[in-house]
């Protein structure tokens, strides 16, 4: 069996677009070129993701860096301004961020808030001209993410969503065998993303700020089955959402969803998403073989084997969020095409509101 050793590997491996993985400049429509060797980037919201991962990730990241924050507390900002240096100028709350518009430290506008938020923000970010990224899931409907696209190209910024696996090797490599059908046709995929979320008053299990599984974890098992199949779905055949603990997600929120989502062929994919359950994996049936992924999704440790051989591109937390960063960064700055733009985050909040109207009519449901 051959391993899929880094080196030998990252030489030769091909992005969905056939660039170099090594090559980030040819990963990446147009926006004007920024003309600076690193783009300054402002976190808007310093909860657990800002301030655990993408301000470490700043610290590691070669083409872009941690220039400004964005928080409705005065204690996190001054926290902030200590460890990190940041000056006095930029340091905003929601009420002035407005402000950002005149400073030419910051080149980008980085949204990690709860989803219901989004929209709202991201159309803020846009009009001060600044690039924008946004976690994901990108937004609540497909209206708002729509909004939301449209306001990035009325400003004629770009927008990216925070899809950080869509920049990591494994995951590319798992594409680059289904793109180029080395395994044959894709006949099923079965993926699933979930952990035992232990809190219970936190956004993730309220309704009006953007709760529940299938908008958090469901969008990784839903970009599982999309990148793992190579394909869109057409058609949500029957879904289910639930809960165990109804003390905590209330009034019908969703714990623990699963769907069956049907691609173009008669490809099925199984996806299921939960709060209950610690779950990572992606299995792709071929004609020649099966590609199995666990975890598929983490924020390190992803890797899989196939009878191609072993995928396995080790890297530590946080490698990815950082990587994510400095390739959007380079697209910025070289007037590219973003590698995961807001169409992208679109396309999967397009799926997540079919499967809860299938899981709430018990029909099929056409996307």
């Amino acid at each position: 069996m051959k391993n899929f050793n880094r080196r030998d590997t990252l030489k030769t491996l091909t992005l969905v677009t056939g660039a170099s993985l090594l090559s980030p400049l040819n990963l990446i429509a147009s926006c004007n070129p920024l003309r600076k060797d690193k783009l300054g980037v402002a976190l808007v919201g310093l909860g657990y993701y800002s301030t655990d991962l993408l301000a470490p990730g700043l610290q590691i990241t070669k083409h872009c860096h941690l220039a400004g924050i964005v928080t409705g507390t005065p204690a996190k900002a001054e926290t902030w301004k200590a460890k990190y240096n940041i000056p006095d100028k930029n340091i905003y709350n929601y009420e002035n961020m407005s402000g950002i518009a005149n400073n030419p430290d910051i080149d980008v506008i980085y949204i990690v808030l709860p989803p219901s938020m989004h929209m709202e923000y991201v159309v803020k970010a846009a009009a001060t001209g600044k690039h924008v990224w946004c976690e994901k899931p990108m937004a609540m409907t497909v209206q708002e993410c729509q909004t939301m696209i449209d306001a990035c190209k009325k400003n004629k910024v770009s927008l990216s969503i925070g899809y950080r696996c869509q920049h990591e090797p494994n995951t590319l490599a798992y594409q680059k065998i289904v793109k180029e059908s080395q395994l044959g046709k894709v006949l099923q995929v079965d993926c699933a993303a979930g952990y035992r979320e232990g809190r219970t008053d936190h956004w993730k299990q309220k309704r009006e700020m953007g709760g529940g599984v299938i908008y958090d974890m469901g969008v990784y098992a839903i970009q599982g089955a999309r990148l793992g199949s190579g394909m869109e779905p057409i058609a949500v055949n029957a879904a289910k959402v639930w809960t165990e603990r109804p003390e905590i997600y209330k009034d019908g929120l969703g714990e623990i969803v699963e769907a069956q989502l049907e691609f173009p062929g008669g490809v099925i994919g199984n996806i299921k998403t939960s709060f209950a359950e610690n779950t990572n994996f992606l299995n792709i049936k071929c004609e020649k073989g099966l590609i199995e992924m666990a975890p598929f999704s983490a924020y390190s440790g992803n890797k899989g084997k196939s009878p191609l051989g072993e995928i396995n591109f080790p890297y530590q937390v946080p490698w990815q969020q950082a990587n994510q960063m400095d390739m959007d960064s380079l697209a910025i700055m070289g007037g590219k095409p973003m590698p995961v733009p807001g169409e992208e985050g679109l396309r999967d909040i397009r799926i997540v509101n079919a499967i809860l109207e299938s899981a709430k009519t018990v029909k099929k449901v056409m996307i």
